[in-house]
Order: structure tokens, then C-alpha cells, then sequence
């Protein structure tokens, strides 16, 4: 083994041991405080919780950053504090900075930028934001990998992994290995930040007729594998923007955007944002929405698109054959009748706010269904039934549905969801999309996303 090849195991056992430490011991607390009744300083656990994930970086924040998002899930304590893991994850320092951007655009590349401020505007999981200037006068904003993140990440997987394992020894409800599968290509695609690049040349095409919707452009020439360089964008996060603007007709017109801007992607060229936490989108004060971090894209076959169509017609219509059909087309081959009419009661929930013709809420209080009964149902049924094994393609259309419908349940925004989704699919044509899909991802030079490994770029 040579010494390059030393630092990086050394690196990858040490941050073995500090996940392994930092997670497992904050779990038992929170365990402990949660069924044994034991007494715990309420307001100290959620800022070491904060503390740890964001010192830690990488994936494992991305958790803490998810939770955050989803109403009633965790006390406000510890919502508030994981919240500003969003946009406020602990920064790396100037000396950090300096050699990280010499080690992207060599030792003069100061001399690229009009001004550079080295301490972080923004820090997240796997890199921070930089606030610059080009010599134009433009506003640009530097996005900075952290170093050693492919170590960092092969460790979080690996936990990951052993998680999953002994969740599944207690728990066969849902199987996780294609969940892990798929986890494992994403995280690893967003470390490659020329993959992010195009990425976001993508979504420019494919939202460029959304006047709502604004996104960077990129400046290919001051970018690299582990910089991302793009426009600066003004805006204020949600819970800031919502303490100015608390009238309906607001709230609903941010909802209306935030449908739009993740949803025509999804009908019209089958690519979803899958990673729709707090701090991936800011609001200007006409509502409109800045849509932000394209590091975590997926790209779904044409039929897949289709099945979710299909399955919304199926439970309006009651037309048990298509059920089958649209679940077959996401890739459930080996389930039986009893364990679809067990999923159809989730999705029947999931697409409850589309089957009315009619203004509501995104979670209609009036119509009596409570969500975590409706979870606690089907995972208990699931269980009987010797559990399921959801595709790959699952995991991030999930992680999308969530986010979102998060972000619908705290603006209390007040559609008519129904007419939002018709004017999507009403036109669908399985086939037109899938050459949209094709023309796009090969004008902006996007890999086939299920090849094994594609879009990584190890140390």
C-alpha cells in the first residue's frame, strides 16, 4: 500500500470510528429519553444533535436536514435546531479555503475573480458557498467541496449499510437493498460537481418557460469536479419569508410555484429534484422561487412516469387491473394482490389532495384521515405480509413527495391540487416524453443514471 493509499484508509477508519461514536452514542440519549423515561436536558440534546451532525458533514446531515422539514415528526426543539443545518452547517476556515481553491484553479486564482470573500456565505453537507465577483461586476457564487468527501462518504455508506441491515433483523416490513442501491449511486454522484454543472444547464432548459422559477447560470470556465461556480442568487428562506408575508394569497402563490418547478420536470422529461430540504430554495418577494443544488437528480424511464399516472386513474376509477399494471411498470414484480391493495391504501392517502375537483389544503383536516395512522396501518399489514421490497426509482420520488407536501403542510397554502396535476398529465404521451428525455440528457452530456458508479469521482 503506498502512502496515498494509507492516508485515505486512515482517514476512512477515522471517520468510521467518529460516526460510529458521535451517532451511536447520541441515539442511545435519544432512545433512552424517548422509552425509558429517562431524564434528559431537553434543550441542551437537540444543539449537541446539531453540533455532531454538522461537525460530522457529509450524508449523515443530510438526515437531520430531512426530519427537519417534516412537520409533527420531531418536538419544535429539535426542529429549530436541526433547521439550521440547512443553510447554516458549521464552515470550514480561510486557510481551508485558500488551499482548496488553488488546489481547483491553480496558485493565481485570485486573479480570476474582481473580489473573493473566504468565509463561507453558506455551508451544507458536502461543501460551502462562497460570495465573489467576476471582473462583468456579477455576483457569483462559489461552491467548495470539502476535502477527503469520497472517504467520508464511503464511511457513511458503510454505516448506512449496518443500519439498514439490523433495522431489517427487527423489522422486515420494507426490505432496504435496492433502497441502498440506489442511495449508494446518488450520494456518490454528488461529489462529481461537473455532474451538478450539467445538471443545472438541464434544468434552465427544461424550467425555461417557468417565469417563477429561477436558477443560476453557471461559469463553466471557473468550475471543476470539486468547484462549482454559478450566478449568485438573492432570496430568503422559507421561515424567513413566511414571517413577512402570512397572507393566503401569498402562501398559495409560493405553493403553486414549488409544484410547478419540481413537477413539470417530472411529466414533461422524467427528472426529479430529490433533494427538496429548506435549504435548497429561497423565495423573492413576489413569491417567485429561487430552486437551487443539482446534485441529487433522477432520471426516470418513460414507463415509470406513466405507472404514476396510470395509478392515479386506477384508484379514481377503481380499476384493479390498471393498479396492477402501474405498479408492475415501477418495478414490482414479485408482490401478490393482497400486499397492492395494502399499497393502495398509502397511495390512496398520497394522492388524496389530486382526486377532487375542488380548493383544500394539501393535508384536508375535514376529511378525517390521519396520516401517521395511515403509515402505522400499512406498515403493520406490510409486516403480516412478509413486507415488500420497493424499487430503486422509489426512493427518491418518496424523499420528493415528502419534502414538498412538507413545505405545502407549513405554508397552509389552500389549491385546488387537482387542477395543478390535470394541467400536467392531461397531454401526457408516454413516447413524446421519452424523446424529450433522450434529447436532453444527451445535449447536456448526462450519463444513463443506473449504470453502476456513474457520475463518481473518487479521490
Amino acid at each position: 500500500m503506498n502512502g496515498n493509499e494509507d492516508n485515505r484508509l486512515t482517514r476512512r477508519l477515522g471517520r468510521y470510528a467518529r460516526v460510529t461514536g458521535t451517532v451511536g452514542g447520541l441515539a442511545a440519549r435519544v432512545a433512552g429519553q424517548r422509552y425509558l423515561g429517562l431524564n434528559l436536558p431537553g434543550g441542551e440534546l437537540p444543539a449537541e444533535i446539531r453540533a455532531a451532525l454538522g461537525g460530522l458533514k457529509g450524508p449523515l446531515m443530510k438526515v437531520a436536514q430531512l426530519l427537519a422539514t417534516i412537520p409533527d415528526v420531531l418536538p419544535d426543539e429539535y426542529v429549530e435546531e436541526l433547521r439550521q443545518l440547512q443553510a447554516n452547517a458549521p464552515g470550514m476556515g480561510r486557510l481551508f479555503v485558500r488551499r482548496r481553491m488553488s488546489a481547483e484553479l491553480g496558485p493565481g486564482w485570485r486573479n480570476l475573480f474582481s473580489g473573493f470573500d473566504e468565509t463561507a456565505a453558506a455551508a451544507a453537507s458536502l461543501g460551502q458557498v462562497h460570495r465573489a465577483h467576476d471582473h462583468d461586476g456579477r455576483i457569483l457564487a462559489c461552491k467548495l467541496q470539502y476535502p477527503d468527501m469520497a472517504s467520508t462518504v464511503e464511511a457513511d455508506l458503510a454505516q448506512l449499510r449496518v443500519v439498514l441491515a439490523l433495522y431489517e433483523r427487527y423489522d422486515r416490513a420494507v426490505r432496504s437493498s435496492e433502497i441502498y442501491k440506489e442511495l449508494q449511486v446518488r450520494v456518490r454522484e454528488e461529489l462529481d460537481y461537473s455532474l451538478e454543472r450539467r445538471h443545472l444547464e438541464l434544468y434552465r432548459f427544461m424550467l425555461e418557460a417557468e417565469e417563477t422559477v429561477h436558477l443560476a447560470e453557471p461559469v463553466e470556465e471557473l468550475s471543476t469536479g470539486r468547484l462549482l461556480t454559478m450566478t449568485w442568487l438573492e432570496g430568503q428562506p422559507l421561515h424567513e419569508f413566511m414571517a413577512g408575508n402570512t397572507g393566503l394569497e401569498m402562501r398559495n402563490r409560493v405553493a403553486h410555484h414549488m409544484f410547478r418547478a419540481w413537477y413539470v420536470p417530472f411529466y414533461y422529461f422524467g427528472v426529479i429534484h430529490g433533494d427538496p430540504h429548506l435549504g435548497n430554495y429561497t423565495f423573492r418577494p413576489d413569491g417567485s422561487v429561487n430552486l437551487m443544488d443539482f446534485g441529487c437528480i433522477r432520471v426516470f424511464p418513460a414507463p415509470f412516469v406513466r405507472g404514476v399516472i396510470d395509478l392515479y386513474v386506477a384508484l379514481r376509477d377503481g380499476d384493479e387491473e390498471l393498479a396492477v399494471e402501474a405498479y408492475r411498470n415501477w418495478g414490482f414484480d414479485d408482490i401478490d394482490r393482497e400486499t397492492i391493495e395494502v399499497l393502495n391504501h398509502w397511495a390512496r392517502y398520497l394522492y388524496g389532495p389530486l382526486m377532487v375537483d375542488r380548493v383544500r389544503t394539501i393535508r384536508d383536516r375535514d376529511g378525517g384521515t390521519d396520516g401517521r395512522k395511515v403509515v402505522g396501518r400499512v406498515h403493520g399489514e406490510l409486516r403480516r405480509l412478509n413486507g415488500v421490497r420497493p424499487p430503486r426509482e422509489f426512493v427518491l420520488m418518496d424523499r420528493a413527495a415528502v419534502g414538498l407536501g412538507s413545505v405545502f403542510m407549513h405554508l397552509g397554502a389552500e389549491i385546488n391540487w387537482h387542477r395543478l396535476f390535470h394541467d400536467l398529465i392531461d397531454d401526457f404521451d408516454q413516447h413524446a416524453m421519452a424523446a424529450r428525455q433522450a434529447s436532453a440528457l444527451s445535449r447536456f452530456s448526462i450519463p444513463a443514471q443506473d449504470e453502476p458508479g456513474a457520475g463518481t469521482d473518487p479521490d
